[in-house]
This record gives C-alpha cells, structure tokens and sequence, in this order.
C-alpha cells in the first residue's frame, strides 16, 4: 500500500484502532523532507499491513500546531490507537526498517498496562 495524504479531518481517523500506522509530518520547502520522501515511500510499498500517512504542514497547520509540530519531518508511530514513537528528523531506510520492526514487535498489552499505570500515579 503506497502512502496516503490525510487532512486534519482524517487525523484522527486514520491513527485509531487496531494496526500500526506511521504518519510523515513534511512540507514542500524541506529539503530534508524530500529527501526523506522516497524513503518512506519504499517502506510503505514494501510493508503492506502498515499505513504509511503523510501530512502537508503547510496545507494543515492547524493540525501540525495542536500536534506541536516544529520541525520537520516529524515522524510519529500509533499501534492500536497508541503514540508509540514521535521524532523530529529524515531516517535512512535502514533506520526506517527497524523501527517499523519495532512496532510490531510491541507486545501493546504490557505498552497499555504501563500507561495506565503512569495515569493512575498522575
């Protein structure tokens, strides 16, 4: 599955529910992000069972804002409705490979036990 687009309006659509999805926060003029671009795109067609999203920062703004979006490319990860992982900065592929790896190797019920755990001592 190559990348998708999203708007702020499908943001939260897209990153919930069950599945690991990876969202490109880039723009236009960042030459880090379109260098960056291929990258990602090869990851997506190569990992079919993962959403690949990206969004224009400059075309969603608000979104990049509410999201504290400050520099890009910002990539953020969701497993099953979950952040999971959130770095500003172009990954080589091989850096891209393994954290998709990562991902789906997170056993989200222990990731879930532990957050509830942090928000119960909040």
């Amino acid at each position: 599955m190559a990348t998708v687009n999203i708007t702020g309006e499908q943001f939260n659509d897209t990153i919930r529910g069950e599945g690991i999805t990876f969202v490109d926060f880039w723009a236009s003029w960042c030459g880090p992000c379109q260098r960056f671009s291929p990258i990602y795109e090869k990851a997506s067609e190569a990992n079919p069972d993962v959403t690949f999203a990206k969004v224009d920062t400059e075309a969603e703004q608000g979104l990049a804002a509410a999201l504290g979006i400050s520099s890009i490319p910002t990539l953020m990860v969701f497993r099953d409705d979950v952040l999971v992982y959130r770095e500003a900065g172009a990954l080589p592929a091989k850096a891209l490979d393994a954290l998709i790896d990562q991902a789906r190797e997170l056993d989200m019920d222990a990731v879930k036990k532990q957050i509830a755990e942090q928000q119960g001592q909040a």
